[in-house]
């Protein structure tokens, strides 16, 4: 359950108490503990360069009310450590004390949320024995440091701005008057915070709230009450208001006004996105965006608590429907950062300390990090990051709503501008906050109260668009009128930024309800009953992945194939699910009949996906619904009154928050208002229902550990504890990281296999077939991502932003240190061994020499990648991890690459990998310049060793070819280097017949790349020379893939049984009967060999693109469309050899050409005539250009051409009866010959006809020269 909102009772036993419909569930006061003095805070990393002043001490929980609530216990660890995250501060007189406001979450172990909102102001110190203390703490600090500053030139102490000139002693001397503390001189003061804790997060109410508290401390007359009234008023009679309806309540001065949104709108968000999108700009805060629903790690960087708040909640509001699902803590205290160390996508606030630049921050993982600094308007976002569907339409829709409401989509410059002033203030030290140093103490006014901490500028702004003029405004006269027209206008400021919310997330969700609009087709509901559902969740596949990404329109499958496959999204098909079973998830229930209207007003269909942009037409109706809201009042409260209390406790002292009399505040009114009574029978109803679910259901606690179980799938510790920070609790946290990391490696590598081993693996029973280019990449980077994630868990120091190619680098050179001790010669038994390290080395070199690449991490991939391809992947990281001493130093006794026996099974997961052919490498560094190797294999015993002429060589690919290479006389071997051909898949040979021994004799040629070491075997078998053989000078060789030796004994260790392997090409064409040469096929086999091989075509084209593989295999290679009609051509052909004459189909062909060209056959049909003269006037044309082609190409080469271009161009259905009719056929074919009888022409007129709906593309070196 996540925070949003939906549910007023969230956590366990929201069941009997009328207090699960309270406003507000605590008040907590935070500060010092006079009795235990001044604490320095260890865990906050305590820097004794700084002055005391700046220094944090530990804080302490003063007092809360009630003491505990059943259903939402008070956490005190956890909530001391968010109101103050930075402990206690102090400041003298000199210094800005204006109240800070933010606010935080707590999120539970089950994922269910609490906010809390917090004012921090400042109180003067009473205590004479921490006074006293602080003085002390001054004149240590000052004996230690005042030397040195003299002593060096650079001015070091305390962070001294670089800005400060060496020769600078007046901003010295400033500098230690205001590092200075002196009892008798100065004034101490010391943070405070009053929070209130809640079900949901009003901000805006409880800020309002809080401000009024505090005015009523510092004002000069008392309040009108004791402030428990108020106190008690807002703990005990406050309802939460019912969905879709509005409550006043009452401050200290005036009321408070809040809202919640009805059942079918978009949940309660208080926080203004304005201020999001102001801090980070409309381009920067989609791309934080789609970094969020990616599930990568962000981090938000700022100096403002509230701002940190402000885009956390701003962006995961927008994710509706879904909801963010892993580890969320948007401000992580001081106390808390080794948290950054963990290996699960995260979405953390970290506070920046003051002058200190993003380049001095030490993060464990860089990888798969997206960084947001929010005070300078910066992102960094991991590489390979793909956009967000139609990104340019939707960023355009959202800066025409931004525009209406007078905000710029470049966002506020104001933020960085604030920065940058900070940065040329020479006492950085002064500053802690985004205004404090920078705004002059006369500007400091009720007026910017009113307001809580925004900033002037931003005030400036509003009262601009309002049309009031600020700027030269006096403010410290008399605010009587002023006041009104700012309430008014600050009232109206609120309205819009309500309203600007609500449209800004209608525009998210209409982008989402478009997209998925159809997801249901693809949901997989297998179960019967939702126990099976829970037992079975981990072998199911749930959602149909392959046929939905097929759906989409292209533009949006980078990003789809990726979001598809992340936790939210298997959440949000999960919920879907169990609403069969159970009440729908509220979320799930808006965006299910958001879908149902979609449906209503266009009814399109389902099959025609448009990636045409629809815009959102439902912001007009959201924006009203909340003015009229807010215009009409559903509930006021009851008003604060005065309460029993003893007399002469609490006396009101300006400027002291008075000691609260706990007795009256730590229970509820007794008297039964009408919201108790009217909840109460609602929870009474609830209660009976909830008993009788549970007799009939599941035991509830087994079922509630099965849908835990179900939902962290996949994913690992939803939450880290805040409070507990004993080393046994990191400790197990780590260890839950662990197991998370192993159970995903495990997870990843069998859906790898799954997917790619398609129909066998179906077979064996793993789940759906088929997986496309596309998905296959989603999955290798994913497995890339997890692999920089396990390198970084647990690092000692970090070295550049991959940890996996730091940890190669520091590898290698160890290895080549110990290659130079080891200089004696190696005992033949460490050979063995010796040549797999030697490959590593090999390896890292190829990826380094790769200028292409320009960064750590995609090096790290890269190297991952190639070693996938070369199914060596798990022997490198074996490898790679075999020299403990180098692990040890790298990593931390908890890091998972030091947990032995997990680390053997990660290893032995990735191992499986193997069984499979991946191109993960060559498919995707497609320009990089890559060498190769060719050896041409003659038949020896029936050719010359040597030839006298020329030979020459191209090699084509699936992405380009080498061009003519000349091949060095009597070399059969030769390396050459060029960019990436991608698979192989032809290779042309010839030469140029000069010389006495010119007839050659090749059985095959062999390429291997000599960087994947994939090797490709190119059959010939056939001569080379005039008059001999078909007189050929040139042949177009048809590749396979060769599986290596060491690859059969992979396949071996992984266990993985070998007719579990994916087939190469030529075993999965095999055409089931045809046999070898020496027995003719017989009739029969002929047709069913031409069925499987126009069969195959036809299945290669109803394949999606991205899986085809080569279409030239199924036309030329061994069982293709071409052999398969030299059988029907050679059946019955009379070749007896002519005095000694060999005769070839071309033969026969060229005699049809010479017939037609000197005949006109007359028909009886007139139509007839005309189709058929010009068939024959085609046919002719084409021979004629094959045979004037300035080529070599031998007779069964130019047939080889002639049935690529009429199966091309549609035209072997209307050639082969020409040919079947043709006079010369009954010289040249026997009477049971397949040509001369009609049946079978008829039918294979037919089968060849089925190809005819298919756009074929030829391969260049398959008709160079022939110009049709």
């Amino acid at each position: 359950m996540s925070g949003s909102g939906a549910t007023p009772g969230q956590g366990s036993g929201s069941g009997s108490s009328p207090a699960a419909c309270r406003f507000a569930h605590y008040f907590v006061l935070c500060g010092i503990d006079a009795d235990s003095g001044l604490e320095p805070d260890e865990l906050a990393g305590e820097n004794f360069d700084q002055s005391p002043l700046r220094r944090t001490f530990k804080s302490k929980v003063l007092a809360h009310y009630p003491q505990n609530i059943e259903w939402n216990p008070f956490d005190q660890d956890a909530v001391n450590m968010l109101c103050m995250p930075k402990g206690l501060s102090f400041r003298t007189q000199t210094d800005n004390k204006d109240p800070q406001f933010h606010s935080f979450i707590i999120t539970r172990e089950d994922g269910s949320r609490t906010y809390g909102f917090v004012l921090t102001f400042y109180e003067e110190v009473t205590s004479k024995q921490i006074c006293t203390a602080m003085q002390t703490l001054y004149q240590m600090h000052n004996a230690e440091h005042y030397s040195s500053v003299y002593a060096s030139s650079s001015c070091s102490m305390d962070s001294l701005a670089s800005s400060l000139d060496e020769g600078d002693t007046t901003s010295l001397l400033k500098l230690q008057r205001y590092n200075s503390y002196d009892i008798s001189r100065d004034t101490l003061y010391v943070s405070k915070s009053i929070c209130l804790i809640t079900p949901l997060p009003f901000m805006q109410a409880c800020k309002k709230f809080l401000i009024q508290l505090y005015k009523a401390v510092t004002s000069q007359q008392p309040p009108p009450l004791p402030l428990e009234s108020y106190i008690h008023n807002i703990l005990y009679e406050v309802p939460l208001p019912p969905p879709g309806r509005s409550l006043k309540f009452y401050g200290v001065y005036e009321p408070v006004v809040c809202q919640r949104p009805g059942p079918s709108e978009l949940p309660l968000s208080d926080y203004p996105l304005r201020e999001a999108f102001e801090l980070l700009g409309l381009e920067n805060l989609v791309q934080v965006f789609t970094c969020v629903l990616l599930e990568m790690q962000i981090l938000l960087y700022s100096q403002d608590y509230q701002r940190l708040m402000t885009v956390a909640e701003g962006i995961t509001t927008l994710l509706f429907p879904f909801q963010w699902q892993h580890v969320y803590v948007p401000i992580l205290p001081a106390s808390l950062l080794h948290f950054l160390d963990a290996p699960v996508p995260y979405l953390m606030g970290l506070q920046s300390k003051e002058g200190t630049d993003r380049s001095k921050l030490e993060l464990p993982q860089e990888a798969n990090l997206c960084f947001v600094d929010i005070d300078n308007h910066f992102i960094e976002l991991p590489e390979e990051f793909p956009q967000f569907p139609n990104k340019v339409d939707f960023i355009q829709e959202l800066s025409e709503v931004l525009l209406q409401f007078g905000i710029p989509p470049e966002g506020s410059l104001h933020c960085s501008e604030n920065t940058s002033k900070l940065k040329n203030l020479v006492l950085k030290d002064l500053v802690s906050d985004k205004k404090n140093g920078n705004v002059s103490t006369n500007n400091i006014t009720m007026y910017e109260l009113l307001k809580g901490n925004e900033t002037i500028a931003r005030l400036q702004a509003l009262a601009k668009r309002t049309g009031v003029a600020v700027e030269k405004m006096d403010l410290s006269a008399s605010l009587g009128e002023k006041d009104k027209d700012l309430k008014l206008q600050c009232e109206e400021a609120e309205l819009r930024d309500y309203q600007l919310n609500v449209q800004l997330r209608e525009v998210f969700a209409n982008r989402f309800t478009q997209m998925f609009a159809d997801y249901e087709a693809f949901v997989i509901q297998t179960a019967q009953d939702m126990e099976s559902w829970l037992t079975n969740r981990e072998q199911m596949q749930n959602f149909d992945k392959a046929s939905f990404l097929s759906d989409q329109p292209e533009p949006y499958l980078p990003f789809l194939s990726r979001f598809i496959e992340t936790q939210m999204f298997a959440t949000f098909i999960d919920n879907k699910i169990m609403s069969q079973w159970e009440e729908k998830d509220p979320l799930l229930r808006v965006f299910d009949s958001r879908i149902d209207k979609i449906r209503l007003y266009n009814v399109r269909a389902p099959t025609l996906r448009t990636s045409i942009y629809q815009k959102c037409n439902t912001l007009k109706e959201a924006a009203q619904s909340i003015e009229q809201r807010l215009m009409k009042m559903d509930h006021t409260a009851i008003h604060p009154h005065l309460l029993d209390m003893k007399i002469g406790q609490g006396k009101y002292e300006q400027g002291f928050f008075p000691k609260l009399q706990s007795d009256v505040l730590a229970t509820g009114p007794t008297n039964n208002n009408r919201w108790v009574n009217r909840s109460a029978t609602a929870q009474r109803r609830k209660e009976r229902l909830r008993q009788h679910s549970e007799h009939v259901g599941l035991d509830n606690d087994l079922r509630e550990k099965y849908m835990q179980e179900a939902r962290s799938l996949g994913k690992n510790l939803r939450q880290p504890k805040l409070s507990d920070l004993s080393p046994a609790v990191i400790a197990q946290t780590n260890w839950k990281f662990v197991e998370g990391l192993l159970k995903e490696c495990r997870m990843k590598t069998k859906r790898m296999l799954v997917e790619k081993m398609g129909h066998e693996a179906v077979e064996l029973g793993h789940g759906e077939a088929n997986i496309t280019g596309l998905e296959e990449n989603t999955l290798i980077a994913s497995l890339c991502d997890l692999l920089e994630r396990i390198w970084s868990h647990g690092l000692q120091v970090k070295q550049g932003k991959s940890a996996l190619w730091s940890h190669l680098i520091q590898f290698q050179d160890r290895e080549e240190k110990q290659e130079h001790l080891a200089e004696s010669p190696v005992e033949t038994s460490g050979l063995s061994l010796r040549s797999v390290s030697l490959m590593l080395p090999l390896f890292f070199r190829h990826i380094q020499n790769m200028s292409e690449i320009k960064t750590d991490v995609g090096r790290a991939r890269a190297w991952i990648r190639l070693s996938l391809e070369k199914k060596l992947l798990s022997q490198h990281l074996k490898q790679l991890l075999s020299n403990q001493p180098l692990t040890k130093k790298l990593y931390k006794r908890y890091a998972f690459l030091r947990c032995e026996e997990e680390r053997e099974q990660f290893l032995y997961h990735l191992l499986s990998l193997n069984a499979v052919d991946y191109f993960c490498f060559t498919s995707v560094f497609t320009t990089i310049m890559i060498p190769y190797r060719s050896v041409i294999i003659p038949i020896k015993k029936l050719s010359n060793a040597i030839i006298t002429s020329n030979p020459w060589i191209c090699v084509s690919g699936e992405l380009g070819d080498t061009g003519v290479m000349q091949i060095p006389k009597n070399l059969l071997e030769m390396t050459f280097e060029c960019q990436n051909l991608g698979k192989l898949t032809t290779v042309q040979i010839g030469h140029d017949n000069s010389g006495l021994l010119a007839k050659w004799l090749v059985d095959c040629v062999m390429v291997r790349n000599e960087i994947t070491g994939h090797t490709y075997r190119f059959p010939c078998g056939r001569w080379l020379g005039k008059g001999i053989d078909d007189g050929s000078l040139e042949r177009i060789l048809i590749g396979e893939l060769m599986t290596s030796a060491s690859d059969e004994d992979l396949v071996k260790q992984c266990r993985t049984p070998p007719q579990q392997k994916s087939p190469t090409t030529a075993r999965r064409l095999s055409i089931t009967s045809l046999t070898g040469k020496n027995n003719k096929p017989n009739a029969g086999q002929i047709q069913e060999g031409i069925g499987e091989a126009v069969n195959n075509i036809v299945k290669h084209f109803h394949k999606p693109e991205k899986e085809r593989g080569s279409l030239t295999v199924l036309l030329c290679g061994e069982n293709g469309l071409v052999a398969a009609l030299e059988q029907v051509f050679h059946h019955g052909f009379k070749s007896a050899r002519i005095f000694h004459k060999n005769v070839f189909i071309w033969d026969f062909i060229e005699k049809v050409v010479a017939y037609f060209e000197t005949t006109d056959q007359i028909l009886d049909n007139e139509d007839d005539v005309l189709i058929q003269k010009s068939s024959c006037k085609t046919f002719c044309h084409y021979v004629n250009a094959i045979n004037t082609a300035p080529r070599n190409i031998g007779k069964d080469g130019k047939f080889q051409i002639l049935v690529c271009l009429g199966t091309r161009d549609r035209l072997l259905p209307q050639w082969i009866p020409l040919l079947a009719e043709c006079p010369a056929i009954t010289r040249m074919y026997e009477e049971s010959a397949l040509l001369r009888d009609r049946m079978t022409v008829n039918s294979l007129i037919r089968i060849l006809q089925t190809i005819q709906d298919f756009t074929i593309v030829l391969e260049g070196s398959l008709i160079k020269g022939v110009d049709v």
